[in-house]
């Protein structure tokens, strides 16, 4: 059996890491967390890469959302409902429009911690700590709230655990029933322009589950969902102790969540990022942005999955609306020379942020969707799928993100901007994406 102890290399480099204050504080916590039970199991992980083989084949696709940050004050049983919701919500858009099944997966349960530009902020004469998320410190610029404090882990570990909880009982106690598909809708959109054209798709979905019904047709799988949680493999601590050997290969699995990604800012190929990655037999992705060249795809290839298993790595794009059509084409290429197999993945939200007048960090609809549609252009011109979308997304009627159809400018993002690091797609925004990934998909 494999020795936990002496599986991941402390050695080695470790990028965006907090400057935890107490060392052996920082052990008390982990030795804590080892001692804890699995958020997720082995055998979910396994189911789920499955599924992504099929994507990757082009026999589904991938739909992942959720909060750029999660917060403890926000995972609230309405809350975590909502984003759900618009998971759901856009799932249905893209199955029926698409004739395809969709993997549902949130950026839930886990994306407690983000990667800084900086390791410091100034605020006047005032230099503090950069805050890295509710899992390393606090939002409130203080000295005392931006200490990086390691027993904030034990509490991303069971404020997680509580949002799987409701998850489950969500996708599985009747809430994600697609006969519900209408009441998914009541008191959500329905005021907004997208509104009509899903109320509209709700109804032909209806008519064709009374359709069945009255044939005598009925199936479990309308009835409830697989949810899959992922999040950014950041906090190396956290990761190191949430890994678990399973009981039926004695292989390693990281039991934090079913999917977790490497970002753009510590997908070092001899970092302890990549390293961490490379040993856990969980489904994997990678961030690629715009300055990724074919040779450092290759390594990524080699080192994340030596021996071309199906469903294991996945590679998201981060390129940006005007690089996205010039960065994409050589990686996909050496891709399919090297014969490897990968499921490609849009993000459109991190490649497109900037600062508006007002001093928000923001994203223009406009943009994010002129990068989806270079990221399907590039893929039908290669001859490849297409394979997913990952989002930064909310089920409240937030003001981050500029333009779409309810109009959101740069003066109406103070109205409602929430987001305790970067801006995100409100529920209509999200459902106007997921009728033109429809739109693509059908055209494939």
């Amino acid at each position: 059996m494999i020795d936990l102890a002496r599986l991941f290399d402390r050695s080695l480099e470790a990028a965006q890491q907090p400057q935890w204050p107490d060392p052996l504080q920082l052990a008390r916590v982990e030795a804590d967390l080892r001692k804890l039970p699995p958020l997720v199991f082995a055998g979910e992980a396994d189911a789920l890469k499955s599924r992504i083989a099929l994507a990757q084949e082009g026999k589904a696709f991938w739909l992942q959302g959720g909060d750029c940050a999660e917060t403890f004050e926000a995972a609230t049983a309405d809350s975590i409902r909502n984003r759900i919701k618009t998971i759901l919500q856009m799932a249905a858009v893209l199955q029926y429009g698409a004739s395809m099944p969709v993997i549902k997966v949130g950026r839930m349960a886990g994306q407690f911690a983000k990667p800084r530009s900086r390791d410091d902020e100034r605020r006047g004469d005032v230099s503090l700590p950069a805050y890295r998320g509710d899992a390393v410190n606090d939002l409130e610029f203080t000295a005392e709230a931006r200490r990086p404090d390691p027993e904030r882990l034990l509490r991303v570990y069971h404020t997680s655990s509580a949002t799987l909880n409701l998850v489950r009982a969500f996708t599985h106690g009747g809430f994600a029933d697609l006969r519900k598909v209408h009441e998914w809708n009541k008191g959500f959109i329905k005021d907004s322009k997208i509104g009509p054209r899903y109320e509209a798709m709700a109804k032909e979905i209806g008519r064709a589950l009374d359709f069945m019904k009255s044939a005598g047709i009925e199936h479990d799988a309308i009835k409830t969902v697989d949810f899959y949680s992922s999040h950014e493999a950041l906090i190396l601590p956290y990761e190191f102790a949430l890994t678990r050997i399973d009981s039926r290969s004695d292989l390693p699995y990281a039991v934090s969540a079913h999917f977790l990604w490497i970002g753009e800012r510590t997908r070092q190929i001899d970092g302890a990022h990549i390293d961490f990655a490379s040993k856990v037999q969980n489904p994997v992705g990678v961030k690629l942005g715009p300055k990724t060249t074919p040779s450092e795809v290759e390594a990524l290839i080699e080192k994340l999955n030596p021996g071309n298993e199906p469903g294991r790595l996945t590679f998201i794009t981060r390129m940006g609306a005007t690089d996205i059509r010039e960065a994409l084409p050589p990686l996909v290429r050496r891709v399919e020379e090297i014969g490897a197999k990968v499921l490609w993945v849009s993000d459109p939200m991190h490649g497109n942020t900037y600062e508006a007048p007002s001093g928000y960090k923001t994203r223009r609809f406009e943009d994010v969707i002129e990068e989806v549609h270079g990221f399907f252009e590039v893929h039908r011109t290669i001859g490849t799928h297409p394979g997913g979308i990952h989002i930064e997304l909310t089920g409240d009627d937030v003001t981050e993100c500029v333009g779409g159809g309810e109009e959101i400018s740069h003066e109406d993002l103070a109205t409602r901007y929430e987001s305790a690091c970067d801006p995100r797609l409100n529920h209509t925004q999200s459902l106007e994406l997921a009728f033109l990934l429809a739109g693509e998909l059908s055209e494939r």
